[in-house]
């Protein structure tokens, strides 16, 4: 018992002593900690309209609690089969294309001779990033249009009909994923690069020395050191993998496409501010965060299993 009391003592002390040797550290930490509790912990007081039937005027308290009925509701609801095969096969499409090509893009600008042009490519490669969704979606839509559209000029130059690409379901996807790849390339490949630099000039000359050719130096020099990166970016991208971002679905849906473009961002903003059921969509909100956060433990797991490489 007294063994107990003392390695208890001893640990006190030990957490203290470390605490005043990095107080420093603590104390610039600590205004993160305080906006993370305030902004991400205590909202989540909310999360009970989710079980209520939400009444602004009776409060959180004053609400009747339904337990499992909004949920109920959703998983028969006849959007809720197409609202999870959208944001889906979205959100799968574009980590499968946008995950890799930041990847192959690094690996190629680093192994670059002409350091002037690698600079000169980064820049450009970066400057979409900048450019507002708003923006962006403005300029596919006119883009794309089939009437001033210089996508369509050209096709019409060669003797080819218009095409209302915003109107066909079957270009949607493939519009709303390579816009993105074109737009997030770049500055996505940055933490690649970071990662780069980090490898010794020395192992490449030795390899050089040892007659390498450039593919065989990125294949076991240059990939193999960002890996571990790559690893943890890909584990944080399937853990919101029924996350897709409302604001350029949004902007690029219309009535003709609506079919593979209604995803649950946009459904609960349907349900949840036009059709003002609070309680429904917060339902569907909650739904989506389990399930997002279920993926990232499994996805977490199965690459510390094969690679060793996880967040936590």
């Amino acid at each position: 018992m007294k063994k107990k009391v003392k390695n208890q003592t001893h640990k006190k002390k030990g957490f203290f002593l470390t605490l005043k040797r990095d107080i420093a550290l603590w104390l610039f930490v600590l205004p993160g900690l305080i906006l993370t509790f305030i902004y991400s912990y205590i909202p989540m007081y909310g999360v009970q309209i989710a079980f209520r039937k939400y009444n602004p005027k009776l409060g959180f308290s004053g609400s009747q609690w339904v337990g499992l009925q909004h949920f109920i509701r959703f998983f028969n609801s006849p959007y809720f089969v197409t609202t999870i095969k959208n944001t889906f096969i979205l959100s799968v499409y574009s980590i499968i294309v946008g995950f890799p090509i930041p990847i192959i893009f690094a690996l190629m600008l680093n192994s670059f001779r002409h350091k002037k042009y690698t600079k000169v490519i980064q820049t450009v490669t970066y400057a979409p990033n900048f450019i507002s969704t708003v923006v962006m979606c403005g300029m596919l839509i006119l883009f794309l249009s089939p009437s001033v559209g210089f996508v369509n000029t050209i096709i019409k130059y060669f003797g080819g009909d218009a095409i209302n690409f915003m109107a066909e379901e079957s270009y949607w996807r493939h519009i709303y994923v390579w816009s993105g790849v074109w737009q997030g390339m770049g500055w996505s490949s940055v933490i690649y690069f970071a990662a780069l630099s980090g490898v010794s000039p020395e192992l490449h000359e030795a390899a050089i020395c040892d007659g390498a050719t450039k593919f065989q130096i990125v294949r076991y020099i240059d990939l193999p050191s960002i890996l571990p990166t790559a690893t943890i970016l890909l584990i944080m991208n399937c853990g919101s993998v029924l996350s897709v971002g409302f604001e350029k679905v949004f902007l690029l849906q219309n009535n003709l496409n609506k079919g593979v473009s209604e995803v649950i961002s946009t459904y609960t903003y349907q349900v949840g501010l036009i059709d003002n059921n609070l309680s429904y969509s917060s339902a569907i909100g909650l739904f989506n965060s389990v399930v997002n956060a279920v993926i990232l433990i499994a996805v977490n797991k199965i690459a510390d299993k094969l690679s060793g490489t996880s967040l936590f």
